[in-house]
């Protein structure tokens, strides 16, 4: 797994890219996959930050480490943040990652200075029917029988099925996806679930007044598109539509997404990245 620094703290697969003096960029990626996710835009975003990739626990190269409830993997996300000495971060989480960052914003709101989500759908009741692919690989009956099979091909067309343009999907995201046992990636879907139904990512924000980004693909099969609308509802929200693209800008639309996320995280280029 390619970057400047890499280690292990609290249970998780840590990746540093550019400058440990830039400010820190946090990126958390979604349940059934891993921080490989990332890798078409890291290049440009290491040119601005220092850029902090984490395999949450059970994925990538994080051993597994029940419970998986989302207000749990959060505390764990704040140790690491306290460990490093950071403070007032810019995070970005891809799809169930960013319900992660939301608990990690309500229970340390001193280490969040904006948040931006991708893809992450604001309540269930906008989740959209899943592709064929995925509900036989990801549900039982089927799931449980299939997902030890996976090859490489597989997983390649399960993320794909996800995307509505051609993507090229990172070897390291592969791997990171074959690493995740059925068990654990059960685990953390019904945690996530549990976390959303209990109140909407939109409520939870608005009682924050955290700076907010949503970006999300004008065309994603995952979740109705126009339910992103719902974030404008928060103070200081921005949202954005990607046109023809799905649940995957990091893979889809790599350099638009990275545009975003660093002109709407410039304002906080001048913030102390460690603590004095």
């Amino acid at each position: 797994m390619g970057g400047n620094d890499v280690e292990h703290s609290h249970g998780m697969h840590v990746v540093h890219d550019g400058a440990r003096q830039a400010p820190p960029l946090l990126l958390v990626h979604g349940s059934g996959a891993s921080g490989g996710s990332w890798a078409p835009m890291v290049p440009a975003l290491a040119g601005h930050r220092h850029v902090i990739r984490i395999d949450l626990p059970g994925c990538g190269h994080s051993p597994p480490a029940p419970p998986y409830d989302v207000p749990v993997q959060a505390a764990r996300v704040a140790a690491l943040l306290d460990d490093l000495g950071l403070r007032h971060i810019t995070a970005a989480g891809h799809s169930s990652g960013g319900y992660v960052l939301t608990a990690l914003a309500e229970q340390r709101p001193d280490l969040v200075g904006s948040l931006t989500l991708i893809s992450t759908g604001p309540a269930l009741d906008a989740f959209l029917p899943q592709p064929a692919v995925l509900r036989a690989l990801l549900e039982p009956p089927l799931g449980p029988l299939l997902w030890p099979l996976r090859t490489d091909a597989m997983i390649r067309k399960a993320i794909r099925a996800t995307a509505v343009r051609p993507v090229d999907v990172p070897d390291e995201l592969v791997a990171g996806v074959r690493s995740i046992s059925y068990r654990t990636f059960r685990a953390m879907d019904r945690r996530t679930t549990a976390y959303v139904a209990e109140r909407s990512v939109p409520e939870r924000l608005a009682a924050l007044r955290l700076p907010l980004l949503v970006i999300f693909g004008a065309a994603d099969p995952r979740w109705e598109p126009s339910s992103a609308h719902r974030y404008e509802r928060v103070p200081d929200a921005r949202v954005e539509l990607l046109p023809g693209v799905g649940h995957l800008p990091l893979l889809e639309a790599p350099e638009a997404t990275g545009e975003l996320l660093l002109g709407f995280t410039a304002a906080d280029a001048g913030a102390p990245p460690v603590l004095p």
